[in-house]
């Protein structure tokens, strides 16, 4: 019996990683493979080693908050089924509503649940991460909406580049050794914007393997059905699996989704997402990084909208409200394509002073506010791990699961 419930759990365990590399890989290499920057093995190759390297390098700490910090109870191969169930169905469930859930949020929740059942729950632990949930989508936003209003324009012409034909790279082989040299038509400016694109996806790999491959694998580690690399080992394996099956199709979406996205707005709110969530993860924290990037989007549209307003105006609740639907701005007009783009390079231009720019610059509410979108999001966001968390209380406390 006992190697029956090891070998489920060890299925249960790849299902969830396999669900986190699934959705995760199009988070991360979607605007990538999009643009045709990457392609999607190259995508998923390179998610794999990220989310190993992420779970290997910072992940073993969020594997220790939630396999043997955060409940006194000792896991059982039962237990850890039950928990990892609840998460499973929680990706279901947010596949079901076309709403990413947090799986960090949601394993949380489900151990949680079996700590306040057992009453072994450590609150201040509990109370720490939940502060942390809290102050983090916070942070987000307003390091955001400084980039949206100080920066973004700027950033926009830097990166507001052409996709070349031909390949990126070549070779030079008149040696004895072959040298990589820019592709006949490839400036050194398109060069930088696609290794940035690259390296932005492969930080996001990095970050989801942080913080997701304890959520598939902590369970087991806790009740001492696998060891702590090995099991890391596992989940990153498992996430790999997702990024080169179900992936492919994550990544069209996301691809095709973010066509009204600028890879300059995407690069942005990668790099403050994956940042918060990976410091997160080096102090044992779980977080979600989707919230944190909703809150992200949020804040870059708030700081490009604020731009047309002085700061007295801001102050006095004057300036334009933006929101997640924040996908078009005057700074991504069809005259400013960015990495991947098909038009030319712009020519460089002065940017107006904040709370200068012509009201026909202002961009419009259609494009910088969803409220409807924002509140789903974030609603369902924290309603999934609310029902694990209840689900999981209930089935532990009334059933006798050992």
């Amino acid at each position: 019996m006992v190697e029956v419930l090891f070998a489920l759990g060890i299925i249960v365990a790849i299902f969830v990683g396999f669900n986190i590399g699934g959705s995760s890989t199009g988070v991360a290499f979607g605007p990538a493979v999009g643009s045709n920057t990457l392609s999607k093995l190259s995508a998923a190759a390179l998610m794999t080693i990220f989310a190993m390297a992420g779970g290997l390098i910072v992940g073993p700490a969020v594997v220790q908050s939630l396999g043997s910090d955060l409940v006194a109870t000792q896991f059982s191969p039962l237990i850890s089924i039950v928990v990892l169930f609840f998460i499973g169905v929680a990706l279901f469930l947010s596949n079901v509503v076309g709403v990413p859930a947090s799986t960090s949020m949601t394993a949380v929740g489900a151990i949680a649940g079996l700590g306040l059942a057992r009453g072994t729950l450590n609150a201040a632990l509990m109370l720490e991460i939940v502060s942390w949930w809290l102050v983090s989508p916070i942070i987000a936003f307003w390091v955001s909406g400084v980039i949206g209003r100080y920066f973004y324009p700027t950033l926009v012409e830097w990166f507001a580049v052409s996709q070349s034909e031909g390949s990126l790279l070549d070779f030079d082989r008149s040696g004895a050794i072959p040298r990589p040299a820019l592709g006949e038509n490839t400036t050194p400016r398109e060069f930088v914007g696609t290794v940035v694109v690259i390296g932005i996806g492969c930080y996001m790999g990095f970050s989801a393997g942080a913080s997701n491959v304890a959520n598939a694998v902590a369970p087991l580690v806790g009740n001492g059905s696998l060891e702590l690399y090995p099991a890391i080992l596992l989940g990153g394996g498992a996430i790999g699996l997702g990024a080169f099956t179900i992936a492919r199709r994550t990544m069209d979406t996301v691809g095709n989704d973010l066509t009204d996205l600028p890879l300059v707005a995407a690069i942005v709110v990668a790099a403050v997402a994956s940042t918060i969530v990976t410091f997160l993860s080096a102090l044992g924290i779980p977080a979600s990084f989707v919230i944190i990037a909703t809150m992200s989007i949020v804040g870059l549209g708030w700081g490009r909208a604020t731009r047309t307003t002085s700061l007295s105006d801001t102050v006095q609740g004057e300036s334009p409200a933006a929101s997640v639907g924040a996908l078009t701005t005057d700074a991504e007009a069809a005259d400013a394509p960015t990495v991947g783009g098909k038009k030319g390079t712009p020519k460089q231009a002065e940017t107006e002073p904040i709370g200068e720019e012509s009201q026909e610059d202002i961009p419009s509410a259609s494009d910088l506010f969803e409220p409807g979108t924002t509140a789903r999001v974030i609603f369902l966001q924290n309603v999934v791990p609310s029902i694990a968390t209840l689900a999981a209380y209930l089935v532990f406390r009334f059933l006798p699961i050992a």
